[in-house]
């Protein structure tokens, strides 16, 4: 006769599956066992595919990626400190609006409160960003659509099954698309405007810049960086003459990246409006004179505002690309520009957060409109948590046959070099991770704390030095790893991968960082 804690897992998981979960995570555990069998049960009826961590944060932030690439995705651990090492995925997933489905194994009501092994309160552990479910039935089991769920499960002893069981493909409900278009909030032409797209901003905010002809700057991240009014170095024009003309602005997406859009949405001079972004918190961190769902104007502007912004964008890149070609040691800007002329229709680039981010938004050109490149990262929190796992996932959830590569930096890797702990039976993606290594955190450099008065604590508290081997730290996960020394060495690496998840190690400077990012700024005086 089948337990009472197989049951619950067993009901949970199939309506998980009717709910649209197609892939499952699961952290190895006791407490989570029968939800284990369960998803095993599942994966030989081919109703999900399984993989299995053995570190919670990076079966989190693996859930987090595959999610990001429309596979929605749910990760099962066991109980107690088990749970609290997926709060960083869970965090990103509730600010980025991501459908993550979180599933935790727990006591049974009777032991709450007592001393019980890996007893502890996991209802409501993740805030009240997130809503939670204490399963005892899973009849009573809703997903959110447009964030995390995190689904607590009670699950008493025997746990394990007493008989096999498996799940085939269920028909899960049509996803509900409506047809119609939000309700557009019309435009007055004349303010000088600009569009500027942040994360997941998506193709309205391309769209609206070009019925409007008005320059767009739009971040990487954004889904909108392409099409011809798309500027590739907006932020070192923002502080020009150029840039303080600007009197409207219209925002899409989470801007998050340059320090010059912060200031110009802040600007009192410069009226705001806004199309919320996904998340829990969707108001804006300045003033906003119009929030609407969507924007439109009724014929385009007066053509001389865009054609300014085009020929300083033009000038100040040529001059950008002669800087750096005179530098005589690679640079990181460099290794950004040829991961991103690397990337072909259909590819996907995962980013990861600090340096490389902000690197790629001054070096990649925008793409040819439908050219489906898709370039993505964890903006929700902006962490540096899981980018090897988020890479892994999204590049497992693709349905292309197309390339995935991943740009992060040295610290970024080690973070989650974790993620590169696979068993012999996982999936594995072809997955090509450049780690750009200047061993240690360059971003703090072009920050206050990199100021030269500052120079005596800097790289114990910031630079944070590390002299890891990352050849023999990918030696020991099986991980194929080459090491580049010059930018046509990368771009033979980046045209020719050899298939499955391995690691291109690109060896650059910090102690010139500071200084070289000064003369880039200047660029746009």
């Amino acid at each position: 006769m089948t337990d009472t804690s197989t049951e619950l897992a067993r009901g949970l998981l199939t309506t998980l599956v009717e709910a649209g979960v197609t892939e499952v995570v699961v952290a190895p555990g006791s407490r989570n066992a029968p939800l284990s069998f369960a998803a095993l049960g599942a994966a030989a009826g081919g109703a999900v595919r399984l993989h299995t961590r053995i570190d919670e944060r990076s079966a989190g932030f693996l859930a987090v990626g595959l999610t990001r690439s429309h596979a929605r995705a749910a990760v099962v651990c066991t109980s107690g400190t088990a749970v609290a090492n997926l709060h960083p995925a869970v965090l990103e997933a509730a600010h980025a609006g991501l459908p993550l489905v979180v599933v935790t194994a727990d006591r049974p009501a009777r032991l709450r409160g007592t001393d019980a092994n890996q007893t502890t309160d996991q209802v409501g552990v993740f805030g009240r960003l997130v809503p939670t479910v204490d399963v005892a039935d899973p009849a009573a089991v809703v997903l959110a659509e447009d964030g995390p769920t995190h689904l607590n499960v009670q699950l008493d002893d025997p746990l394990v099954p007493d008989g096999g069981w498996t799940l085939g493909p269920v028909a899960s409900p049509e996803p509900h698309w409506s047809a119609d278009q939000p309700e557009a909030t019309e435009l007055p032409l004349g303010p000088r405007t600009v569009v500027v797209a942040g994360d997941d901003a998506a193709q309205a905010a391309r769209q609206l810049a070009e019925s409007a002809g008005w320059p767009l700057l739009a971040e990487p991240t954004s889904g909108s960086r392409t099409g011809d009014h798309a500027l590739r170095c907006y932020r070192l024009l923002l502080d020009t003459d150029l840039g303080r003309r600007i009197e409207r602005v219209v925002v899409f997406g989470r801007p998050t990246l340059s320090r010059p859009v912060t200031r110009l949405l802040g600007r009192h001079d410069v009226e705001v409006c806004s199309v919320p972004a996904r998340g829990v918190w969707s108001q804006r961190p300045y003033a906003v004179a119009l929030t609407a769902p969507a924007f439109a104007v009724a014929a385009a502007d007066d053509p001389a505002w865009l054609a300014e912004w085009r020929d300083a964008d033009q000038s100040v890149a040529a001059r950008l690309d002669a800087l750096l070609a005179a530098e005589p040691d690679l640079t990181p800007y460099e290794v950004a520009g040829a991961v991103s002329r690397a990337l072909p229709p259909g590819g996907q680039l995962v980013v990861g957060a600090s340096s490389p981010i902000r690197d790629l938004d001054l070096m990649v050109r925008p793409y040819p409109v439908g050219s489906r490149r898709k370039t993505i990262a964890n903006r929700g929190l902006s962490g540096i948590d899981g980018v090897v796992s988020t890479a892994i996932g999204a590049a497992l959830g693709r349905t292309s046959d197309a390339p995935t590569y991943a740009l992060m930096g040295d610290v970024t890797f080690l973070h989650d070099s974790n993620g590169l702990v696979l068993g012999p039976d996982e999936p594995r993606p072809d997955l090509t991770i450049v780690v750009v290594n200047d061993d240690g955190g360059s971003i703090f450099t072009m920050l206050e704390q990199g100021a030269p008065e500052h120079a005596a604590a800097f790289e114990r508290l910031f630079g944070t030095p590390h002299r890891v081997d990352l050849a023999a730290l990918c030696a020991a996960t099986r991980t194929p790893h080459w090491r580049v020394e010059s930018l046509p060495e990368l771009e033979q690496a980046l045209a020719s991968p050899n298939g499955g998840i391995e690691v291109v190690e690109v060896r650059v400077r910090r102690d010139n960082r500071r200084e070289l990012d000064a003369r880039i700024r200047a660029l746009g005086a």
